[in-house]
């Protein structure tokens, strides 16, 4: 029976890959049955062992790589989809072309005051006659806007003088894009230089700016006009701007 288990081992031990530390012959069953095997690894195990470690190895950085792919590719990837193109970059070029655009048409408006002579006596004293003789001329807008900022409502004179800018223009694409510039600045609720307007002018607006044209805020200019004419005009005439101008003009002629 012992022979029969040490014959049943010795075939175990190298189907498995293993040697014994203590040598048998063929022959002879172990002298000592008590006598433990100690088993280790041969070489074709140790092999095997080491190609697992290796293949364990390449695979972590190959899975950090794909990882950093995959974030590169989120990074990159479209509002819409998850895959890598040129449409976000083309999207962000044109926003580019787009504001840019608007940066020049707002520089050709009427952001600072307009370029006039300095007023003579005559035309000063004639703003006081009428409020068509201040707003003819340049140099008398130019006061008025001054007025207009201390009370906060230099937005009506912009919004005026924008009209009056996109009325010159012929060229329907800047026609378009000027009639959209003014109401974003002064027709639109979130705009905080929107001037008031009755709720008649902004549907007709509204329905104007499907086809913008030249003449799309005429009634709305035509009411702002008033307002000014009604409201800020008067207290312009009585106020410490119109006086100290028409006392500056007034001294050297009376030395004279």
């Amino acid at each position: 029976m012992w022979r029969r288990l040490w014959i049943q081992l010795r075939a175990w031990r190298y189907t498995e890959g293993y040697q014994a530390t203590e040598s048998f012959d063929n022959e002879n069953e172990p002298n000592n049955r008590e006598e433990l095997l100690l088993f280790k690894p041969m070489g074709s195990e140790r092999m095997e062992m080491r190609k697992r470690q290796m293949s364990v190895q390449q695979e972590t950085p190959s899975t950090a790589q794909a990882q950093q792919e995959t974030g590169s590719r989120g990074s990159n990837a479209c509002c819409f989809c998850w895959c890598c193109c040129c449409s976000c970059s083309w999207n962000e070029e044109g926003d580019e072309r787009s504001a840019r655009a608007s940066h020049d048409v707002r520089a050709e408006g009427t952001s600072g005051c307009e370029e006039s002579p300095k007023p003579t006596l005559e035309e000063v004293g004639s703003w006081g006659q009428s409020f068509d003789k201040l707003m003819k001329g340049p140099a008398g807008r130019n006061a008025f806007r001054d007025f207009l900022r201390t009370e906060f409502s230099e937005e009506n004179m912009l919004f005026w003088l924008a009209c009056e800018e996109l009325k010159k223009e012929t060229n329907k694409s800047v026609i378009e894009e000027k009639a959209r510039l003014i109401y974003e600045d002064y027709i639109s609720i979130l705009s905080p230089k929107e001037v008031s307007l009755d709720s008649r002018v902004r549907e007709v607006i509204n329905r104007n700016m499907l086809e913008p044209t030249s003449h799309t805020f005429d009634d709305a200019q035509l009411q702002i006009y008033t307002l000014m004419h009604r409201d800020s005009y008067p207290r312009f005439m009585n106020s410490s701007v119109y006086k100290n101008l028409l006392q500056t003009l007034s001294e050297p002629s009376s030395e004279s």
